[in-house]
């Protein structure tokens, strides 16, 4: 949560210029677009310069996301979302998923904590589903949603035009 850009703190200073605003949520979350594998750093430290919780997605190819979350006090955790595209990206380098990546049991525990330190209504059985989809339907972007929305970081309502069709 932030009361400034995210883009304008000095943990993320060599990023600044490529970071766009996605997309603001209720209680000052910010979504945040990088358009390659950025280099973030130390999310932990990210964590404590902002004096909260900190998320990071970066989504592969359209089909899988590498999550890594981070409080001031929690420490980070690491979830998959998408395993098995996930799965086929990391065998061109040898590596399997647990290697990375926490159980989606575990993921999501260490997930119900970061959002409780962030003061968020947690869902917890919507985090765990969202965590043991094995492909997204929809593309990884809509399951990231997923999961932010899991985490109690729900997007605003949409808002309808005077016909009602919008």
């Amino acid at each position: 949560v932030a009361d400034v850009g995210l883009a304008e703190l000095p943990a993320l200073a060599a990023l600044r210029d490529r970071l766009t605003l996605h997309e603001q949520r209720p209680g000052g979350w910010q979504v945040w677009r990088h358009p390659g594998e950025p280099d973030i750093g130390d999310m932990g430290a990210l964590a404590r310069a902002m004096g909260s919780p900190v998320l990071s997605g970066f989504v592969m190819a359209g089909e899988c996301v590498a999550v890594e979350g981070a409080a001031p006090r929690g420490g980070s955790w690491y979830a998959c979302l998408g395993q098995e595209p996930m799965a086929r990206h990391l065998a061109v380098s040898g590596l399997l998923l647990e290697e990375l990546f926490l159980p989606a049991r575990d993921a999501a525990r260490r997930a119900v904590e970061w959002a409780v330190e962030a003061g968020a209504t947690v869902d917890p059985g919507g985090l765990l589903d969202v965590l043991h989809v094995p492909r997204p339907e929809s593309g990884a972007e809509e399951l990231f949603s997923r999961l932010l929305d899991g985490l109690g970081i729900p997007a605003f309502p949409a808002v309808q035009d005077r016909t009602g069709t919008g």
